[in-house]
């Protein structure tokens, strides 16, 4: 990306407010294919063809724009995903979390601990429910979070997939 943007003498318009502006600008187009939709499946299974190749094209912008961002930001993305997948997990314990959409405050017991002795016993015993069926499962692999196709999880690692392959590719 970097070496793409030379070429063409367009350091001197990627700024980081104005990489930050386009890349806000793409997700509104990307957002365009999916208003009026409804809920869409995963897969996008009532698109037409024509609509998955406008969505490649959209979800490639942003991903371009948000590369190029880090990029003259100086934030090495790679790393920065892994380290907030990281971060992530601690806040998301897979055994509590599991099935749940609640703040991480719910799960993360050094989050808790300031809150007043009322509010942290409540949040302690939430923690505790577990059912029979989970605590009988089988523990997960270290990376099966990337299975359970949770939005942010797919983007991020979609994000560290693209950032290391854009890296080693050499773009025409």
């Amino acid at each position: 990306m970097r070496e793409f943007a030379e070429e063409r003498d367009w350091n001197q318009f990627h700024l980081p407010r104005n990489l930050l502006l386009a890349l806000v600008g793409e997700v509104g187009e990307l957002s365009e294919i999916f208003q009026w939709k409804g809920e869409v499946k995963p897969g996008c299974p009532s698109f037409k063809e024509e609509e998955r190749v406008h969505l490649g094209e959209e979800l490639s912008d942003v991903l371009l724009y948000l590369i190029r961002l880090a990029d003259r930001c100086n934030i090495d993305l790679a790393s920065a995903v892994i380290r907030k997948m990281k971060m992530n997990a601690e806040k998301y314990p897979a055994k509590q979390a599991r099935g749940r959409s609640d703040k991480y405050t719910a799960y993360n017991s050094k989050v808790t601990e300031n809150k007043p002795p009322e509010e942290k016993d409540a949040s302690d015993k939430s923690l505790n429910r577990t059912s029979q069926n989970e605590r009988t499962r089988k523990p997960k692999s270290t990376y099966s979070f990337l299975k359970n196709g949770s939005p942010f999880i797919v983007a991020a690692a979609a994000v560290l997939l693209y950032a290391i392959i854009f890296a080693a590719v050499e773009v025409p």
